[in-house]
């Protein structure tokens, strides 16, 4: 297991995945490394339910950080093509955050929910001893849908085409831009431009558009970024994915913030960007529709027969723990 950030699928295999309670006939997608979410069977119908922490970064605003964590979560289900509805959330809060600090996330919770259709069903809410910032609970998001319609995250084909949202890195570039701005010495203009990056991690509305077309596979590329999530795919899917990194588009601001810190941005958190395994009739279609919506997409890869994740015939490997993490804690430390 690292010691920062989500366990390798090694751990998982080993020490998760033997003991998942009892085995029963009503799930359809259980635990899974790399796989964003699971399927039970009620009555017929596909439940689609995922789990993650939430994190309210203070230096973000309350308000924004708000709606910033409740997007990461929602993006779990709807990966799957199916629009989440009901939202399951805990918060264990420390004792210095205030009522107003607190009201302002949750109404902005609230104002995204109502965006969605997403309804509160149960929480429980509480300030604890020993919790710090930015970890303060955990959400699961529900969604309801015909098995048929759910895309599987581990349905790449080959000779699919490899279509990416957004760009690799938007959201740790608004991370950083917006907890650090001073520290990283850019100009003004470039760190707005990081900070704006932030809006990015909304990729619901993506996730269903794409899910329009004759879509195989969807996964965000969270915790170590593009390549990470790229690799859980060919893995889980059973297939080699070729990659061109001078297809990919890049948000403004981006390269930037990813120069002054030191990571590769195809290896840092990115959520909000989707990787695609796509019909390559719908490829160009499905990018068109997505820059309707105001959403940057390009065509970077293709998928084959064989395994593993290439780029110009090199193969690139998990990189176990997002760089990120440790760019993190050393900015923090500055401060």
């Amino acid at each position: 297991m690292p010691e920062l950030g989500k366990v390798g699928g090694q751990f998982f295999r080993e020490t998760i995945y033997p003991h998942l309670g009892t085995d029963r006939e009503d799930v359809r997608i259980g635990p899974q490394a790399g796989v964003d979410f699971g399927v039970l069977d009620i009555g017929g119908q596909a439940l689609v339910v995922a789990t993650d922490p939430l994190s309210l970064p203070p230096g973000l605003g309350f308000e924004r950080a708000g709606r910033f964590a409740l997007d990461i979560c929602l993006a779990d289900v709807a990966v799957a093509g199916i629009s989440p509805s009901h939202l399951a959330v805990g918060f264990s809060l420390p004792p210095e955050m205030t009522d107003a600090q607190f009201g302002d996330a949750w109404r902005a919770m609230d104002d995204r929910a109502r965006e969605l259709g997403v309804s509160v069903a149960t929480g429980h809410t509480a300030r604890y001893a020993g919790v710090q910032f930015p970890w303060v609970g955990a959400a699961t998001i529900l969604g309801v849908g015909d098995h048929e319609e759910v895309i599987r995250p581990d349905g790449a084909q080959p000779g699919d085409a490899l279509l990416v949202t957004t760009g690799p890195a938007s959201e740790t570039a608004g991370l950083f831009a917006s907890m650090f701005p001073e520290q990283l010495g850019l100009d003004a203009e470039t760190v707005a431009a990081g900070q704006a990056r932030l809006d990015d991690v909304a990729c619901v509305e993506d996730a269903l558009a794409l899910a329009e077309f004759d879509t195989h596979a969807m996964h965000d590329a969270t915790e170590c970024g593009v390549q990470g999530g790229l690799v859980e795919m060919a893995d889980s899917a059973g297939v080699r994915v070729d990659i061109d990194r001078d297809a990919f588009t890049y948000a403004d601001g981006v390269r930037a913030v990813c120069d002054a810190i030191g990571v590769d941005p195809l290896q840092v958190t990115s959520s909000g960007t989707l990787l695609v395994a796509i019909d390559p009739d719908d490829a160009e279609r499905a990018v068109e529709r997505l820059d309707e919506q105001g959403t940057p997409a390009a065509v970077v890869g293709t998928v084959s027969a064989g395994e593993g994740v290439f780029e110009s015939g090199e193969r690139l490997e998990h990189p176990g723990s997002d760089p990120s993490w440790a760019a993190y804690d050393e900015y923090r430390s500055e401060r």
